[in-house]
């Protein structure tokens, strides 16, 4: 049952409403629900076992109409959302997103299939002949989501978010989706070329002349609709023609990581350009932020919140606070998604992250990017240094960029590592020894050197450096010298350090050096 709450008002008694085809009798079972315009629009199981899940309107107001027993297979409903026609309310329609079993049994087939359905607001059902209390506007789709000339589908729709415009022609459908080889994609869809399927694409199964008005169009008394038109409604709901993303030939965003949540931001830069920013959540807790750069997709961050590995059940952007609210079993956490503290050694890195959060201004990289120095249309670093009132842009306070310097003394005769820290993944990294490039072995937080046997002669400075677009920094820098005091022996007695090496290196390092004593003094 449902509880129908009112404000603290003495002439107001409690009244209990009955749940069935609103609520889901247990919180593991598949629900959604939207409240439109004094309306509600529920997916809900009428019985207690999860079975007869459909999509309908309960309205105190208005007629309760329902979804047809035949139109779909075992869905799993993900989302829905009223497309608003400021100056068009009779056409205005709910959208929802699903999953259902594919017909399609065969076993290269996918099990899943996507769907978008689609229904008029002012429906309130056919006549008593057909489908009276049923849609008569009920129209679906496939979604596509893949690489269409490898035959390669994400088929699993898991997450969707609608990035609503002014003009409901304009609004954006980000949709998240897995596959059945453990990878999941981003496919975005424009709103009118999805509605250009429904209003022009034929009927999967019909071949006849398709009856006036056309089956799906919007009728503001639906009980007169004609039979010719209700029958195709009731027999072939299905559009032939399928519904492809923006990017047709490609998902805008793909990853081995299983993702299970989405949102997206839209952020105003400096220069007063507006960009998206996807918030991707993986199954074991990490948010992923990702700036869309047109059709390219440029990681801008990574973040656990959760200690330990937990799947994000739930989650919700606050778009003008710039907060992202996520729920983990047991708990809620909140990201703040101006972590401009993040890039504030250098104006460069300010700029390198293109996070159009932040920006490069006399406080350093803050949220503040009114007038600050940003480029997020391609990272370039240059912008620091052009010049702005007679001084340079760069000319403000910030933290110091000098490198890490580490003296050490290390006998000759042992095998020895030199690391330095990954700050950049869009970076790339080589160390440098007596004017000669020596490439990293590069785990995902290090840049590792290994040097089979320290000689004299290999004794000296060694600097790792890493480079992205026009930017180069110097990270870290040893000063290696010879220890003649200690020996190869008392270096293999070493086991505490051999076996953190171990652990460290064990990816990569070959079984001999595995195997051997690795030794590194300490400042």
């Amino acid at each position: 049952m449902c509880w129908k709450l009112f404000p603290r008002e003495s002439n107001h008694s409690t009244e209990v409403i009955d749940g069935t085809g609103i609520s889901p009798f247990k919180g593991s079972q598949n629900s959604l629900s939207l409240f439109a315009d004094g309306d509600l629009y529920v997916a809900a199981p009428l019985y207690n076992d999860g079975t007869l899940l459909q999509f309908r309107r309960k309205s105190e107001q208005r007629t309760s109409v329902w979804m047809h027993d035949q139109w779909v297979s075992g869905p799993t409903f993900i989302s829905s959302f009223l497309a608003k026609r400021r100056n068009d309310p009779l056409n205005e329609k709910i959208y929802v997103l699903f999953r259902e079993k594919n017909s399609d049994t065969s076993p290269e087939a996918d099990p899943w299939i996507s769907r978008v359905a689609r229904v008029c607001k002012v429906d309130e059902g056919g006549p008593k002949q057909l489908l009276q209390n049923i849609w008569t506007s009920f129209l679906k789709a496939r979604l596509v989501c893949g690489i269409p000339r490898e035959s390669l589908y994400f088929n699993r729709l898991q997450d969707v978010y609608i990035q609503h415009a002014d003009d409901w022609r304009d609004s954006r459908v980000y949709a998240l989706f897995s596959s059945g080889w453990n990878s999941t994609a981003v496919c975005i869809y424009s709103l009118a070329e999805l509605d250009i399927v429904f209003e022009n694409s034929t009927f999967k199964g019909y071949s006849e002349a398709i009856p006036t008005p056309r089956p799906g169009t919007c009728v503001k008394q639906s009980s007169s609709i004609p039979i010719s038109t209700l029958q195709i409604i009731k027999d072939h709901p299905e559009m032939k023609e399928w519904i492809h993303p923006i990017q047709k030939d490609t998902p805008f965003f793909t990853s081995s990581k299983n993702f299970t949540k989405i949102a997206v931001d839209r952020v105003q830069a400096s220069d007063d350009s507006k960009h998206s920013v996807l918030l991707l959540a993986t199954d074991d807790g990490v948010i992923v932020k990702i700036l869309e750069d047109g059709s390219k997709a440029f990681i801008i961050s990574e973040t656990h919140l959760c200690n330990g590995s937990a799947p994000v059940h739930s989650m919700k952007l606050d778009s003008e606070k710039r907060k992202l609210f996520v729920g983990y079993p047991g708990q809620i956490s909140v990201l703040d998604l101006q972590r401009c503290q993040d890039y504030n050694a250098s104006c460069e890195e300010c700029v390198l992250s293109r996070d159009p959060y932040c920006a490069w201004t006399e406080q350093g990289c803050t949220s503040q990017t009114k007038g600050g120095i940003q480029n997020i249309a391609d990272g370039l670093t240059r912008v620091c240094h052009q010049k702005s009132g007679g001084r340079l842009r760069r000319d403000v306070q910030q933290a110091s960029t000098a490198p890490l310097r580490i003296q050490l003394s290390v006998p000759t005769g042992i095998p020895f590592y030199l690391s330095c820290p990954v700050e950049s993944n869009h970076a790339t990294y080589k160390w440098e020894h007596d004017q000669k490039i020596m490439p990293c072995q590069q785990t995902q937080t290090e840049c590792l050197l290994l040097i089979p046997t320290m000689t004299t002669d290999i004794h000296g400075n060694y600097k790792c450096t890493s480079h992205e677009l026009d930017y180069t920094k110097t990270v870290r820098e040893y000063q290696l010298s010879n220890d003649a005091s200690k020996d190869a022996s008392k270096v293999a007695s070493n086991n505490a350090f051999n076996d953190a090496f171990k652990l460290r290196a064990q990816d990569w390092v070959m079984a001999a050096f595995v195997t051997s004593a690795f030794y590194q003094l300490s400042l």
